[in-house]
């Protein structure tokens, strides 16, 4: 349940993902404690809300990225092997969100 009604006009996810445990034990940790059963419901909180993700993330299978953007997502946007969008992938700057801000 989310227990903060405030609303935004705008989301950001990159690589986002709910109730998907089993990445390792510190991240599980971290990681548990931000989870929603009602994800469903970010949509009444926020007018627009733009899931990024890649189709080969080391640290978070396609399908729990797909899951969340299409429950979550307004527009999602698929950028091919892209890993997890983080340094380690070659990302230190993400030029692709500028134009959503």
């Amino acid at each position: 349940m989310i227990e903060n009604k405030l609303k935004v006009k705008k989301c950001i996810f990159v690589c986002g993902f709910n109730n998907y445990l089993g990445i390792d034990e510190e991240y599980d940790a971290v990681n548990e404690s931000m989870y929603t059963d009602g994800i469903e419901s970010v949509k009444n909180y926020a007018k627009d809300i733009i899931c990024f993700y890649s189709n080969n993330d080391p640290y978070v299978k396609y399908e729990a990225e797909v899951d969340f953007a299409d429950k979550v997502g307004t527009e999602k946007i698929l950028i091919p092997n892209a890993g997890h969008i983080n340094s380690e992938s070659g990302y230190d700057t993400f030029e692709d969100v500028v134009p959503y801000l």
